[in-house]
């Protein structure tokens, strides 16, 4: 079991960290997890990478053909890690939170962020020099070594126009002048805002890193799922109109007034917090993979719900699924994998609970008359939630 500790900044406070560091700047912490021992080697992680549903990279810094920063996409052959040099390559696995509960445990020295951002920890392996080349993530990580050592070296902050290296299918900076520098040795946490540019070296042949990142949507995609969440909701009614039309100089000039005019119309639609909440809750939520929802085998009825938990059943959420909530004056609403669940006054507690500490056993229960026995059963069936003793 992983022994976290009661703050995993040091001396530092989560107060302090999220006034002067959060997207601020960058913190190194000192032994921040005590006598840390990963849950996984190295040999897990590359059986991991071999798994059809599992996302996995390996990134050599001289390819097959002498080419620079050779990428590679899982999933792998076992036979591709017997044919690997000795040095100088790294094998990426994404979202091994969702499948290792040992390694989703870590999550939970992160409640000082909100658990709507979290989007997944990423655990890197490589032999002396293994490295995947100084770049920029759009998005926080906290950088925990695990085993071995890693000097990490930390330049300034780049964006969109800063170049890099051509020809390579990888985003590697083609310029990066060193500030900072770090060794983190196991149980080292190093935190890096969004777009400060870092290199990662490993020092060893044993180097394991977690990565801990959180979701960063672009405008980009928040504007397009936002559009597609209010255009699926609209009825034919709604539609542009120029009842104050006044006859123009020129047949075919877009003048000012029609621009009003959209604007306006675009604008009464996004000028509405309750659909911005509602969409805003449902998108935050949806799973990293959608098809890593598996829905559960048996088709739960309510009042097989309800006696499972009378008779001491816990419900659990299932690794990778994602819950938040809400809580506003047109009422509460559970947020689970995408979905939104409006709940009755009387459960709020219940569900806050279930969000927070990601189960609920019958003592934390309303009683089962209530509705909101039908949201849990949705979401048993769906996968996001099941039983266990």
């Amino acid at each position: 079991m992983l022994q976290l500790p009661e703050c995993l900044l040091g001396h530092i406070s989560y107060e302090e960290f999220l006034r002067d560091y959060w997207q601020k700047k960058p913190l190194f912490i000192k032994n921040a997890i005590p006598n840390f021992e990963s849950p996984i080697d190295e040999h897990e992680l590359a059986g991991m990478a071999l798994e059809e549903q599992v996302e996995s990279r390996l990134v050599m810094e001289k390819g097959p053909n002498g080419e620079n920063w050779h990428l590679e996409n899982g999933p792998f052959e076992e036979s591709r890690f017997s044919t690997l040099p000795k040095s100088h390559w790294t094998l990426l696995v994404q979202a091994v939170d969702h499948y290792v509960p040992e390694v989703a445990a870590l999550m939970e020295a992160f409640d000082f962020i909100p658990s709507w951002r979290v989007d997944d920890i990423m655990i890197s392996f490589a032999p002396k020099e293994g490295s995947v080349g100084p770049h920029l993530d759009y998005y926080d990580v906290f950088l925990l070594q695990a085993q071995g050592t890693r000097r990490w070296q930390l330049g300034g902050f780049a964006d969109d126009n800063t170049p890099i290296v051509e020809g390579v299918p990888l985003r590697i900076l083609r310029e990066f002048d060193v500030e900072e520098e770090f060794v983190c040795e196991p149980g080292d946490l190093l935190y890096l805002p969004p777009q400060l540019a870092h290199y990662g070296v490993s020092q060893t042949d044993d180097c394991m890193t977690w990565s801990v990142g959180f979701r960063a949507p672009s405008a980009d995609e928040i504007v397009t799922s936002l559009a597609d969440y209010i255009g699926e909701k609209m009825c034919e009614d709604d539609r542009y109109g120029d009842p104050d039309l006044e006859l123009q100089s020129y047949n075919s000039q877009i003048g000012p007034d029609a621009i009003a005019r959209v604007k306006t119309l675009v604008l009464e639609k996004l000028n509405d917090d309750e659909t911005i909440n509602a969409w805003f809750g449902r998108y935050m939520t949806q799973p990293k993979y959608m098809d890593q929802l598996i829905p559960s085998e048996e088709t739960v009825s309510e009042s097989n719900l309800s006696e499972n938990l009378a008779s001491g059943a816990v419900l659990n959420l299932t690794e990778g699924s994602r819950l938040a909530f809400s809580d506003t004056e047109s009422g509460f609403i559970l947020f689970a994998d995408g979905e939104g669940y409006p709940i009755e006054a009387q459960d709020k507690d219940a569900i806050m609970h279930l969000c927070e500490q990601k189960h609920l056993t019958s003592h934390e229960l309303f009683s089962p008359l209530h509705k909101t026995i039908v949201n849990l059963t949705e979401l048993v069936n769906r996968g996001t939630l099941y039983l266990s003793d």
